[in-house]
């Protein structure tokens, strides 16, 4: 009986080493999915930095247009 439990037991310790972690080749796609994701979220940042400061240049425009066509008191 005590073989039969020590068979199972190597059963399933070789079951379970056999169940290992992502290979490479999963692991280099996740880290590429991720460098990718970064990459568009900081391409994201970048152009709504630089719609703000168009957006505030054409606010300063505006104001100054007005300024200018206001008469003087």
């Amino acid at each position: 009986m005590k073989k039969v439990f020590a068979i199972f037991a190597i059963a399933g310790l070789i079951a379970t080493a056999s169940c290992g972690g992502k290979s490479t080749e999963e692991q280099a796609a996740a880290d590429s999915i991720a460098a990718a994701a970064a990459a568009d979220s900081i391409a994201a940042v970048e152009a709504a930095a630089a719609q703000a400061a168009a957006d505030s240049a054409a606010a300063a425009a505006a104001a100054d247009t007005t300024a200018a066509a206001t008469p003087a008191q």
